[in-house]
């Protein structure tokens, strides 16, 4: 039973292998102008992707900005000022506690210990 079973998979794999290694990969060269012009227009949808979220148009619209005019001023801007904006949105805490957070909750965490267990 073990040999019907080695030779039904070895069968297998060698059919398996025989159709899937027609298939042909290639690679080339991309100019620079290219490459730039991929990388400022995925900076630019990610600025575009975040000005577009409910809370960000929220937000715009509470400090008294219209969200489309936002949208048309990220528009206007040189690839340059878009990058630097996307690396802020990438690099910005979401919600993240800093630092001193942390020591905040450690020393909140410290003085409950210190009461609750002192004699």
């Amino acid at each position: 039973m073990t040999s019907k079973i080695k030779k039904v998979t070895c069968s297998a794999l060698v059919a398996s292998m025989l159709a899937l290694s027609f298939q042909t990969a290639s690679a080339g060269m991309i100019g620079a102008e290219q490459a730039t012009a991929q990388a400022a227009q995925l900076d630019r949808s990610a600025v575009l992707s975040a000005l577009s979220r409910a809370e960000t148009v929220a937000q715009l619209q509470q400090y008294g900005v219209d969200p489309q005019a936002a949208r048309e001023r990220v528009a206007a801007m040189t690839d340059q000022e878009v990058h630097a904006l996307a690396q802020d949105i990438q690099t910005a805490p979401a919600g993240a506690i800093s630092t001193w957070g942390w020591v905040a909750i450690i020393a909140v965490a410290a003085a409950i210990w210190y009461f609750a267990f002192r004699r």
